[in-house]
């Protein structure tokens, strides 16, 4: 295909397994660490005459739009969840990590009542229009939406050994507090997509639900008291026609068959360097049913890896993935302190050249 497609078209035909120009391109759940990002600032300037953003926003295929909060005002580092997080140093940045879990006491149903739920009259929904309209100034953008953690947000306020032990002895607490947070995500993403009004195509998704040797946990547990959760939501994305993009870090293969049968479209994050994942076998038992996103290693490739290794492991993703469409390619998770520029800049160039 010789016609340069737009953002747009690209990732339309790509998920539709059809022939685009190049692979799609894009970051989702994804970024570039600040002091990765200032080694890349100072390597573009010097060898391109370019900045960070000059060069990734002509090749990046997907921007995200999302309600503005106007809710409430919310105290230092306090999400609208109630959790509360503090800087973590790992020397060259920071990480916010969680301080305060606000369910970590609660024991019943009944400790629940009166808890300050989130609001979607907590946002604006108008915003979503004009936000549209600045991303597509140039041509039309995959405009994508976050939504639903519907776990992790579970266990971030309640904490996880705690969201593991009600799971387990106290399942209606657990499936309450799992139901209050669809439900938020549910009338919080309709309300989006209608004031969207159709230029939106994806909705982001995600629970990690694997580590680095397998499932967190038992795949029945999965199947009965966090998959029916995300079958609602999805249910409501697909009534707009509107594809799921799904995040889960770690080594999910065991869980694919269920996320499929869940309503996602597109798996996102493909940790390779995880047990048991397999991007040959991720695309001949479920590419003619699952789109995929990520997958370039910033474990291993990126950080450790020469450009040649870099530029090998990008083809082989696009040869593999992308085979008969199907891929949207970037990297794995956030690109990391200390991840050479010129192996950022390999990844980037070589999905642009390769065809």
């Amino acid at each position: 295909m010789s016609i340069e497609l737009s953002h747009r078209e690209r990732v339309k035909l790509a998920l539709e397994h059809r022939e685009t120009d190049r692979v799609p391109i894009a970051m989702v759940c994804s970024g570039i660490n600040p002091p990765a990002y200032i080694d890349l600032t100072e390597y573009l300037q010097k060898n391109r005459r370019i900045t960070v953003e000059q060069y990734l926003h002509p090749i990046i295929d997907i921007q995200q739009v999302a309600a503005k909060y106007v809710g409430p005002t919310l105290s230092p580092n306090k999400d609208i969840w109630g959790v509360v997080r503090r800087s973590v140093s790992y020397g060259a940045g920071c990480y916010e990590e969680i301080e305060s879990y606000p369910l970590a006491d609660v024991e019943s149903i009944d400790d629940l009542r009166g808890y300050n739920w989130p609001k979607t009259d907590w946002f604006d929904y108008s915003n979503i229009a004009r936000d549209i309209k600045v991303a597509n100034s140039d041509q039309e953008y995959c405009l994508m939406i976050p939504s639903g953690n519907i776990f992790e947000n579970a266990w971030y306020m309640s904490g996880l050994e705690n969201m593991f032990t009600n799971m387990l002895l106290n399942p209606d607490l657990a499936e309450h507090i799992m139901t209050k947070i669809t439900d938020f995500f549910i009338d919080h993403t309709r309300k989006m997509l209608e004031a969207a009004d159709g230029m939106v195509d994806l909705v982001f998704t995600a629970d990690d639900i694997g580590g680095q040797q397998g499932l967190m946990l038992s795949l029945e547990m999965w199947e009965q008291q966090i998959k029916p959760h995300h079958v609602r939501l999805n249910k409501l994305i697909h009534e707009f026609g509107v594809k799921v993009i799904y995040h889960s870090d770690g080594a999910v293969m065991q869980a694919v068959p269920g996320l499929i049968d869940m309503g996602i479209d597109i798996l996102q994050a493909l940790q390779f360097d995880a047990k048991g994942m397999d991007p040959v076998t991720l695309k001949t038992n479920y590419g003619d049913k699952l789109c995929f996103e990520g997958g370039v290693s910033i474990q291993s490739t990126l950080p450790f890896g020469s450009v040649s290794d870099v530029e090998e492991e990008v083809r082989e993703r696009i040869r593999v993935l992308g085979k008969d469409g199907g891929y949207i390619l970037g990297p794995s998770h956030a690109i990391q302190a200390g991840t050479p520029p010129e192996n950022i800049v390999a990844m980037f160039d070589t999905a642009l050249e390769y065809r």
